[in-house]
């Protein structure tokens, strides 16, 4: 009778080790797949969350509102404050949008907030004053109400009069003037958005986005 020969003991350790490897090379590639499907889902969302704000930026320009003896667009070199008519439900009334950029868990971000639908004069001047409030120190009310855009280093606001660019603040006739506030001639030209994003997004650097009041130009 012959003997059957088996595995020894080193051929069967051999044998798990390589199992065990290709078990942990399968594993780390499994891990890196996923680890990339991450990072582009995540870098997916932060260029939809800018190309969002900066379409929801240009579209409260476009809707901002003309009221006798009251503001309509300010930079007070913090917040950028607008009073926007309501693209909703016509009727609805005026809302008060401010930006800014403010300091979140030690990193700075570019915001939105915007004010409830408002009926009276009285309700308006309070809302333009929260919106200048909140780009300092927001209330858990503001907070609610507002809306993280992107991470971001810094930001400039220019506006565009008198065939040049130029510092809101130190511009002659700032459309901030409550007297001015109800002649069309006292808002910009054009308001340009200089945005410095921070590093380590999808979209890193400067990013420049101007806006053209209506009519100006001829309609061009």
């Amino acid at each position: 009778m012959r003997c059957q020969r088996g595995f020894t003991l080193i051929e069967l350790l051999v044998a798990i080790g390589l199992l065990a490897l290709m078990a942990a090379l399968s594993w780390r590639g499994l891990d890196g797949m996923t680890r990339s499907q991450a990072q582009m889902r995540q870098h997916s969302d932060e260029v939809y969350a800018l190309q969002a704000g900066l379409a929801q930026w240009g579209a409260d320009l476009d809707a901002l509102a003309l009221q006798p003896n009251t503001q309509s667009l300010d930079w007070d070199g913090r917040a950028l404050r607008i009073l926007r008519r309501s693209s909703a439900t016509p009727g609805e009334g005026l809302s008060v949008v401010a930006w800014s950029r403010r300091s979140v868990d030690g990193q700075g971000q570019w915001m939105r907030w915007q004010s409830a639908p408002l009926q009276t004069r009285g309700a308006l001047q309070q809302a333009w004053q929260n919106a200048a409030l909140w780009a300092q120190s927001p209330s858990e009310d503001d907070r609610r109400r507002e809306v993280r855009i992107a991470a971001l280093d810094q930001w400039q606001i220019y506006y565009y009069r008198s065939d040049a660019w130029s510092n809101p603040l130190s511009s002659a006739g700032n459309p901030g003037d409550a007297k001015a506030a109800n002649d069309t001639a006292a808002i910009p030209d054009s308001v340009r958005l200089v945005l410095t994003l921070a590093p380590g997004q999808a979209i890193s650097g400067t990013v420049t986005r101007d806006w053209l009041r209506p009519g100006v130009g001829g309609g061009k």
